[in-house]
């Protein structure tokens, strides 16, 4: 009897097992691994907020889970749901749960590890690897000088989806960065890293007056909480390479709130980007058609994966050569206080009408500095010139003489001209070989001309510089 032993079915046994190791799981090794994991988080928080010029706030450290909760219950979210739930004849509780699923869309998970240990390396690594990189803060203390309890959002044109990464991996030095990310980047899993770096997802053309009311909440809580920000205020990349009208959306949920008498000041940065090529350039171009035929999303993807193995056959050939200069210049910083002392203004007390009139106004002036702070990059430079010349085209040597004229001109105007003396003759070649290697234009005795099909992708650079 002693020696007898038990018998247990072979399904039980495995029951068991399981149960057991997903206690040990559960109880030993989940708490040890976030504990460590935990540790290590803030030992890197602590040791940026000693180097940033914008600390990491208090606000993006905060669980995610207290964030929706924070939002769903918020005073203006609460009379959305009750008027929401009363003009489309639903329950109450039907239209929280509506307005918690659109909390849990927006809030972000930020990690400052993921943010500067793995986000920030892969942005230096595709941006470095695509682009030679210029610019930066011209006059770095100028953040420092700004009161560090600001809120600072940092205004940017929007020429490419590589704005995204090269602002990232620039603006890194300074603070970590939060995005309002349009609906294409909700797939898996790359919401989930975008969500990890701070970002937030928005329907750009949602008309649902609760989830704008939402996404409006959740934006002021951000920036009265000081989170650093950044904004494209075209709403959209380029058509034609030339600044679009300012849409007033984000900067209004900002500015609505904004008390200037009272709580932390709200700092506008203004950032021009500019490109030697941006990967998208024919695809924006072709969308200023307004009857052509959309492309399948399988030819997109055909068109993607073909370019993508075009480049690494070239890489493994030793071939391959980066897409030229990315350049970023960055502005004077535009105080809202200052702003509205001089302005006699004070948003928070403005009417509907008064408030999105002011806005306008004040968008205007900052897209008017981001005009003027855009990089002249060699491409462009070159793509105005030979679009300059018309239809009758230009020898090469007239080509270089009027490359040279245009850099000249800008430098006078102050602005950034990627073009150093001692390499502008080689700069100027090398950029020509590019458009002709992309077809974008013909030789024809002795003459440079303009592609008779790509005329609209030439114009599209040209278009980035002032006429």
């Amino acid at each position: 009897m002693l020696n007898s032993g038990i018998e247990l079915p072979l399904w039980l046994f495995v029951i068991l097992m399981l149960v057991t190791g997903w206690a040990l799981l559960s109880r030993l090794l989940i708490p040890s691994t976030r504990w460590v994991l935990r540790r290590r988080v803030n030992k890197v928080i602590d040791e940026l907020n000693t180097r940033l010029n914008i600390s990491i706030r208090a606000f993006q450290l905060t669980k995610r889970q207290v964030l929706i909760d924070r939002l769903v219950f918020d005073s203006k979210v609460m009379e959305s749901i009750e008027a929401y739930a009363q003009e489309n004849h639903l329950p109450r509780e039907i239209a929280q749960a509506e307005a918690q699923r659109f909390a849990k869309e927006i809030v972000p998970s930020f990690n400052a590890y993921v943010y500067f240990r793995i986000g920030y390396w892969m942005a230096r690594r595709i941006a470095r690897l695509l682009y030679r990189i210029r610019g930066g803060f011209v006059d770095e203390h100028r953040l420092g000088d700004i009161d560090p309890t600001a809120t600072v959002v940092f205004v940017i044109n929007h020429r490419s989806n590589m704005d995204y990464i090269l602002v990232a991996f620039l603006a890194a030095e300074q603070s970590a960065l939060s995005y309002a990310v349009g609906e294409w980047a909700r797939i898996w899993p790359l919401q989930q890293l975008i969500r990890s770096m701070g970002a937030y997802f928005v329907r750009r053309k949602s008309n649902n007056p609760l989830y704008r009311r939402v996404l409006e909440r959740y934006v002021h809580m951000a920036t009265s909480e000081g989170v650093c920000q950044a904004v494209f205020p075209e709403g959209g990349l380029s058509r034609d390479g030339k600044l679009r009208e300012p849409k007033l959306g984000i900067l209004d949920y900002m500015l609505r709130g904004y008390d200037c008498e009272h709580g932390r000041d709200l700092v506008f940065v203004p950032v021009a980007i500019n490109y030697d090529r941006v990967l998208e350039d024919r695809t924006l171009v072709r969308a200023l058609d307004p009857n052509v035929t959309r492309r399948s999303q399988w030819f997109v993807i055909r068109t993607t994966l073909r370019f993508i193995w075009r480049n690494l056959w070239l890489k493994i050939r030793s071939r391959w050569q980066r897409f030229g200069f990315a350049a970023v210049d960055f502005g004077q910083p535009v105080s809202v206080r200052a702003y509205c002392a001089q302005h006699q203004l004070n948003f928070i007390h403005l009417s509907q009408e008064q408030r999105f009139a002011e806005v306008d106004k004040l968008a205007r002036l900052l897209m008017q500095q981001i005009a003027h702070l855009i990089p002249a990059v060699p491409i462009p430079m070159l793509c105005k010139a030979i679009v300059d010349a018309g239809d009758q085209g230009i020898a090469e040597f007239d080509l270089k003489a009027r490359f040279y004229q245009i850099a000249e001109q800008l430098q006078a105007q102050g602005r950034m001209v990627v073009l150093p003396t001692a390499t502008r003759e080689y700069l100027f070649a090398t950029a020509l070989n590019m458009l002709r290697l992309r077809r974008l234009v013909r030789d024809e005795n002795g003459k440079v001309f303009a592609s008779s099909t790509d005329r609209e992708v030439l114009a599209y650079y040209a278009n980035s510089l002032p006429s």
